[in-house]
């Protein structure tokens, strides 16, 4: 498996004893990511809200990747723990404080602490895409049928 280095800086501030994203097993596609909590208070989310979580971290991700931010599908299943924008997008040229937004889908309120796996991040190639305007496209089996035309109606 090949190895991309992402450079991290701490925001002022931070707790750098919660450590860098790690990969919790040998496996594992995502890193993850821990709350950093301003002045180590918890974080309550009732139902319905969301909140952008601190990491505490800024990236430099090289050029030809991004970072995909990601929910943990344990706190999805158990707790209804989400981001709204999954998966988010962290650009090569974004040097701001590394933020996650986390929603609560569930029925109960949600407690995030500081240190806090919240979610986690995939490294991905970027490919860049030309565009060009054509007067038709070509024709393909399945056409213009969309939205569960292809499963069970």
């Amino acid at each position: 498996m090949s190895q991309v280095e992402i450079a991290v800086m701490w925001d002022e501030g931070a707790d750098q004893s919660l450590g860098l994203p790690d990969y919790a097993t040998a496996g594992a596609a995502g890193a993850d990511l821990r709350a950093n909590l301003p002045d180590r208070k918890d974080l309550v989310l009732q139902p319905g809200a969301r909140a952008l979580v601190p990491t505490g971290m800024r990236l430099a991700i090289p050029d030809g990747f991004e970072v995909q931010i990601r929910p943990r599908s344990g706190l999805a299943l158990k707790h209804g723990i989400t981001l709204p924008n999954a998966p988010g997008t962290i650009d090569a040229d974004y040097r701001g404080p590394l933020g996650v937004i986390v929603m609560n889908a569930g029925d109960e309120a949600f407690v995030i602490a500081h240190g806090d796996r919240i979610a986690q991040m995939v490294v991905a190639p970027v490919l860049r895409a030309g565009f060009a305007v054509v007067e038709a496209l070509p024709e393909t089996t399945r056409g213009a049928g969309g939205f569960g035309s292809t499963g069970r109606s």
